[in-house]
């Protein structure tokens, strides 16, 4: 057997097993496999296409998000319908919201297909539901969209849907906690600051304040992560003040 025929017997067997594993999670027989590896390539591979533009999964991730998010919006109006608009909207954000799609793709552990320069561990969470995204959008062009809705419906909404339970759930701590601010006349402040320290990751530190009064501390890999983890300590440290006077 010569080394391209080698080559190609063992692309053809890894196309084969990838087709058997997204079988598995998506409940399709995958027609165009070279679909599914772009929804697992990340940039840093440095692939291009014949027009030179970049190979990525990004493209289908945002493709994803679209349709994810239409099947989502279509399952709760029929589910709920006495709901108006802004509580559709506001069911719709937090199934489709980046830590429950984040869930997704770590459930399904789409991680290891991912074809990638950089170390697993330098990649945030936000890798997981970016690619579950990338996987939804290469769904729908593979199959269409009425088996990318039933893979939607039968391996998102079926087992991981709750409205009940939704209705309960905080998409946003920071969000709640300066509503309640406003409404209440509290002054708040958000001191972040770059705080890395001996990490090789950069870090970021953030002081919350309610009425000049230090409330909560936290830090994270983003501004963004850090001020929510603080809200979160905060909502919980004032909530019974919340919960009683929001």
């Amino acid at each position: 057997m010569n080394r391209f025929k080698k080559i190609f017997v063992s692309r053809n067997s890894e196309h084969e097993k990838l087709a058997a594993s997204l079988q598995k999670i998506t409940g399709l027989k995958p027609k165009n496999i070279q679909l599914y590896l772009t929804a697992f390539t990340h940039r840093s591979m440095g692939f291009k296409t014949s027009e030179g533009h970049v190979l990525s999964y990004e493209r289908l991730e945002f493709l994803g998000d679209a349709i994810l998010g239409a099947v989502i919006a279509e399952y709760i109006y029929n589910e709920v319908p006495e709901g108006d608009e802004g509580y559709l909207t506001k069911m719709r954000s937090k199934i489709v919201s980046r830590k429950h799609l984040n869930e997704l793709g770590r459930d399904f552990n789409l991680i290891k297909f991912a074809k990638s320069q950089v170390p697993a561990q330098n990649f945030g969470d936000n890798i997981h539901g970016n690619l579950f995204e990338a996987l939804v959008g290469a769904v729908y062009l593979d199959r269409g969209y009425v088996y990318c809705k039933r893979f939607i419906c039968n391996k998102v909404v079926e087992p991981y849907v709750d409205i009940q339970k939704l209705e309960g759930r905080v998409i946003s701590y920071k969000s709640l906690l300066i509503e309640w601010c406003q409404k209440n006349k509290k002054r708040f402040d958000y001191n972040t600051y770059e705080d890395t320290g001996a990490d090789e990751v950069k870090h970021f530190a953030v002081k919350l304040s309610i009425d000049q009064r230090v409330i909560a501390k936290a830090r994270a890999t983003s501004k963004k992560k850090a001020e929510e983890k603080a809200s979160k300590r905060a909502y919980f440290a004032l909530q019974d003040k919340m919960v009683s006077k929001s």
